[in-house]
């Protein structure tokens, strides 16, 4: 039996199945469906909510707006109507997530509440260790590193912490997420909270490495070196279409399912991976590093 959704999820879905009855509903101009500024007349919401609805970042307030929309793209089965009202009434349950969105940045809320919906990842990181695999010292070393440039308190810290490593539990449930990391060698030797802190996080990486749904490469520095920004791609099978997740220079995250955009960030992955070590050279590499400090 598949999981039940998170909150992310449920509004992704939701969004997904509005979007499809809109575009496909046939009563538009030329029978081509609705636009979104078409869609909305009669309700009570805007265009741009409409958007981010579709896109799963919102849901309803008000369930007649989205029975009005059902009607107006021929939606006539009970069924049907009662099945989309009830995924909005889930959507809009708080998660473990609502407590923490002070502290995520501009775009992650959305990001992390789709992590569990993933059945595999890709993940590549050039200049810092990626989040589900840092240790709670590495993560908090980092924060405090950026915490007179953030002008962030103590207590932002602690609870950005708590997310990372709550994060951290897709990867040891009973159906755990498939993950593959390319980590730069950049990443790896930029030193983060002394010495101590840098063992334990070349321990932690060469102990997830050896799990059988884990799989973490080496981009060493050579002439294919890319100090790209970091970016994701979640696979989430046949359920819903993949996503990809970029970082900017502004701390900010953006995310997209367009398959144009996916495609271009799973090639970018591709090729990285024939330029990085193979996954059974991590473990020798890090011995390596962990020598020099």
């Amino acid at each position: 039996m598949a999981a039940k959704r998170g909150r992310t999820g449920q509004r992704l879905e939701l969004g997904l199945q509005l979007r499809q009855l809109r575009e496909n509903c046939g009563l538009g101009d030329r029978g081509a469906g609705f636009t979104r500024k078409q869609a909305i007349q009669g309700t009570r919401i805007s265009e741009a909510a409409l958007q981010r609805i579709e896109t799963g970042s919102l849901n309803f307030r008000n369930v007649g707006d989205l029975r009005k929309l059902l009607d107006r793209y021929g939606v006539t089965d009970d069924d049907v109507v009662e099945s989309l009202i009830n995924l909005n009434k889930e959507s809009a349950n708080r998660d473990w997530i609502t407590q923490y969105r002070g502290v995520m940045p501009a775009g992650m809320p959305g990001f992390v509440g789709l992590e569990p919906e993933a059945r595999s990842m890709r993940a590549y990181h050039p200049t810092l260790v990626y989040g589900l695999l840092q240790t709670a010292g590495y993560a908090q070393a980092v924060l405090e590193l950026h915490k007179p440039v953030e002008e962030t308190t103590s207590e932002f810290i602690r609870s950005s912490v708590e997310v990372r490593m709550k994060r951290q539990e897709v990867l040891t449930r009973e159906d755990p997420v498939r993950l593959r990391v390319i980590l730069g060698e950049a990443a790896l030797r930029y030193p983060v909270g002394g010495v101590d802190v840098m063992r334990e996080q070349y321990a932690r990486i060469e102990k997830l490495s050896a799990w059988d749904h884990i799989s973490i490469q080496v981009l060493p520095f050579r002439s294919s070196y890319r100090a790209a920004h970091d970016f994701a791609i979640l696979d989430f099978g046949d359920q819903l279409p993949p996503r990809v997740q970029a970082d900017n220079a502004w701390g900010a995250m953006s995310t997209s399912d367009k398959p144009r955009e996916v495609d271009r960030f799973t090639r970018r992955f591709d090729s990285m991976v024939a330029s990085a070590l193979p996954p059974e050279d991590t473990s020798a590499f890090l011995h390596r590093l962990e020598r020099e400090l």
